[in-house]
């Protein structure tokens, strides 16, 4: 027994320590002296920065953590699963986090909410985030979730004096909470005609002669998914995401569009293997119509979008759409895309948001897209990696984006899934038109007034991911190896 309890608690060390990290951070600056929002006197005036800088640091280590595992470990009566598939997403995870930590500092400071409370709620959210990719169980999966959403809450409405902020919180909570309560409603409906909430139990009920023909099983199936669906902004499930991301903070609306996202894909991939492998037929079709269903929305609403975060936020969901094609493709091919692709949807989106923050006067930050009009001539820089993380979005060869796409097109076409294929080349064909609109604005409309000096945290970020984004194709190998090895551990 006790060697088993050892085993358990090796393989969900790096949550451990990120968890005790978190509460240990939180304990520090509740009980460090100087006032709650840190702008009490000048010893406190960059509390909430160092704050975050201890966050990143915990971040890295629970990283380093994470690669000294190796194999598969299945802890706490297979509840929690370690393998290359959730190790590989995790460390995504612990870099978008990290990097919208290091967004954060300048814009909240700016906006007079530079709390340390922050750093501590995406640690948490990070945690559930990472008990989200590991779960084995229905209630391990539902506590990782709602660990995660909770922060989540707290983190739109952070900006507690601004109406648009408040809004983004409520709206979030209220969705969040009415997604949650499908989630639990098909878990226990998936219970009681299974008799078991793991996903080892759950997958022979599923690959039992008549499995198929189970009303139970198939509802409890159906409403699991909406619950993810919901989480990961897929149509029709998607009604909060525009005006949570406009609402937001812009830092905390990039930690959003990147890290959780990643997050519940990888939870959904993981439910959908490893418990419902043997109702394949039956949840392909569902993943198929929230792939279409998001590619096309995400494509045409955000073409007549002026406000920037709303454009990303619907950039967002028809990526999402394009995420599920791999999944939908229901093999190793189809997840070694999916994979591919989040870790360049995450580095692309985390150096858009960085071009967004960037959008800042001297009498507060603008949104508007038609304020980026002749930013090639006032920023010529900042323009030139603006464009190529657009055009990487949009799937132009031969930046990242299009080598994204490319692999989860290439596994629908080796699955036959012909039509979903060519409905995801021509919605991204009309999704490139938002992208260059914006280009078209940078490069060739009369000059606005120049934007303020960009933060240097925000300028790191910026030309990290404008670099790789364009010098992705000299060396993929790297990330395409360490996708393949994770999609082989995944059941398929």
């Amino acid at each position: 027994m006790t060697d088993l309890v050892s085993l358990s608690y090796s393989a969900a060390l790096p949550e451990i320590v990120l968890a005790v990290g978190a509460m240990g951070l939180l304990m520090i600056e509740a009980f460090g002296g100087g006032s709650a929002n840190g702008r009490s006197g000048n010893s406190d005036s960059n509390r909430g920065e160092r704050a975050g800088w201890l966050a990143i640091f915990i971040l890295v280590g629970t990283g380093a953590l994470l690669l000294a595992q190796t194999g598969t470990e299945r802890a706490f009566n297979d509840a929690f699963i370690s393998d290359p598939f959730a190790r590989f997403v995790k460390l995504l995870v612990l870099a978008g986090s990290a990097f919208a930590i290091l967004l954060s500092f300048d814009d909240l400071r700016r906006a007079k909410v530079d709390r340390y409370e922050v750093p501590v709620l995406i640690l948490l959210a990070t945690v559930g985030m990472m008990m989200m990719i590991s779960a084995g169980d229905l209630l391990a999966l539902y506590l990782g979730l709602e660990l995660q959403s909770l922060a989540l809450y707290v983190l739109a409405a952070v900006r507690r004096d601004d109406v648009r902020s408040s809004e983004a919180g409520m709206k979030y909570f209220v969705l969040g909470a009415l997604s949650s309560g499908m989630l639990l409603y098909g878990a226990s409906l998936l219970y009681g005609f299974a008799g078991t909430t793991s996903f080892a139990g759950l997958e022979a009920a599923a690959s039992a002669p008549g499995a198929a023909t189970n009303l139970g099983l198939i509802a409890g199936l159906v409403f699991l998914l909406v619950g993810l669906a919901f989480k990961i902004s897929a149509v029709p499930f998607h009604m909060w995401t525009p005006d949570v991301y406009e609402g937001a903070p812009t830092p905390i609306t990039a930690f959003f569009a990147a890290a959780p996202k990643l997050a519940a894909l990888a939870l959904l991939a993981r439910v959908l293997f490893d418990g419902f492998g043997g109702l394949f037929i039956q949840w392909q079709k569902i993943v198929i119509f929230l792939s279409i269903a998001s590619m096309l929305l995400g494509a045409f609403a955000a073409i007549g979008q002026t406000n920037i975060k709303r454009l990303m936020a619907y950039s967002s969901i028809g990526h999402v759409g394009f995420a599920l094609v791999g999944l939908a493709a229901g093999s190793e091919a189809g997840i070694e895309g999916l994979l591919i692709y989040l870790a360049i949807y995450l580095v692309t989106t985390l150096g858009s948001f960085a071009c967004i923050l960037a959008m800042r006067r001297d009498e507060g930050p603008v949104e508007d897209i038609y304020e980026l009009a002749g930013l090639a001539e006032n920023n010529l820089p900042m323009a030139f990696i603006l464009a190529m993380l657009f055009f990487s979005l949009a799937g132009v060869p031969p930046l990242a984006g299009f080598f994204a796409k490319f692999y989860v097109f290439a596994a629908a076409v080796k699955s036959e899934l012909y039509g979903l294929a060519i409905i995801g080349v021509l919605s991204s064909v009309v999704g490139a038109f938002y992208y260059l609109r914006i280009v078209k604005v940078m490069f060739f409309d009369e000059p606005k007034p120049r934007f303020s000096a960009t933060a240097p945290y925000v300028k790191f970020v910026m030309i990290t991911a404008g670099l790789f984004v364009v010098l992705y194709a000299v060396y993929p190998s790297p990330l395409i190896d360490a996708a393949a090895a994770a999609a082989k551990s995944l059941q398929l």
